[in-house]
């Protein structure tokens, strides 16, 4: 990989800031607000922000950034999109379960429910997020759409990957300025007392945590390679973006097999060659 160390200092900053986001919700509803719990009130509520931040975008940062992974790029393809796909379908998890207990919470407490901003922009990201994974595992991890229409869309998914994880970590930050603003009387958050510093400190490690991914994952010199051979172990993929999403069957140990096999195959044929000419030159 090209600028390993940069990468791999990104990569740790990132797992780091996104593991004490994780930390710093915890703390924050196990120390300032009522614990977590499930029995209709606020420590139910604490679910929502406790499993949005580890699963809606911790996971789901992990879950973009995987295929830059280089310890990985002698995996198949196939294998790194089941764990692609599986880290997203935890996260989705999560946030289902972050939506019963909020939507659980305010029925208890006959508050409304979809009247804020938050909730507007929060439901909607969860719905695209839902499609993008049904799509994603129809289209490249099934083997039913074309590699032209995988190739075609690929750009999309990217996009669109990226633009909900973005949203998600926005519809966070505020979320957690209107709870604060809620629950902070005396003093009032304008006072800035130290739970509001705490939650605020967490609002920028997340942002940053954000920031670092989607620098890794639209970095070129740390995108996956194409893999080495695919031309002969699929020899349907024609198209160059296909055969970067492409995927053989093989694993880890398999694929660095199938390398030398190809290489040593390819230094036979060139010895045979010198061989013959070698006759010829002395007949």
């Amino acid at each position: 990989m090209e600028g390993y160390k940069s990468f791999l200092a990104f990569l740790v900053s990132s797992l780091l800031l996104g593991f004490l986001g994780v930390i710093f919700t915890l703390v924050w509803v196990l120390h300032w607000r009522e614990g977590l719990g499930w029995d209709g009130g606020a420590a139910e509520f604490n679910w929502h922000p406790v499993l949005v931040t580890s699963g809606f975008i911790f996971i789901q940062g992990i879950a973009i950034i995987v295929y830059r992974l280089p310890w990985t790029w002698k995996c198949s393809k196939l294998l790194m999109k089941f764990i692609h796909a599986g880290l997203h379908l935890t996260a989705l998890i999560f946030t289902i379960v972050a939506l019963v207990a909020v939507f659980d919470f305010h029925n208890a407490k006959n508050i409304p429910n979809m009247y804020s901003l938050h909730s507007w922009i929060g439901l909607t990201v969860v719905i695209l997020y839902a499609l993008q994974l049904v799509l994603g595992v129809s289209i490249y991890l099934l083997p039913f759409a074309s590699n032209t229409l995988r190739a075609a869309l690929m750009p999309v998914h990217v996009y669109s990957g990226l633009f909900i994880f973005g949203t998600v970590i926005a519809t966070a930050l505020m979320g957690i300025t209107e709870k604060l603003i809620f629950s902070l009387k005396e003093p009032p958050y304008s006072k800035l007392p130290p739970e509001a510093i705490f939650v605020n400190t967490f609002g920028l490690l997340i942002l940053v945590f954000g920031g670092l991914v989607v620098w890794m994952v639209t970095t070129p010199a740390w995108k996956r390679p194409r893999e080495q051979g695919m031309e002969i172990l699929s020899p349907t993929v024609s198209s160059p973006d296909e055969t970067e999403e492409g995927s053989t069957i093989t694993d880890c140990s398999n694929t660095e097999k199938s390398d030398v096999e190809l290489n040593s195959e390819a230094a036979r044929k060139r010895i045979l060659k010198l061989d013959e000419a070698g006759q010829r030159s002395t007949m």
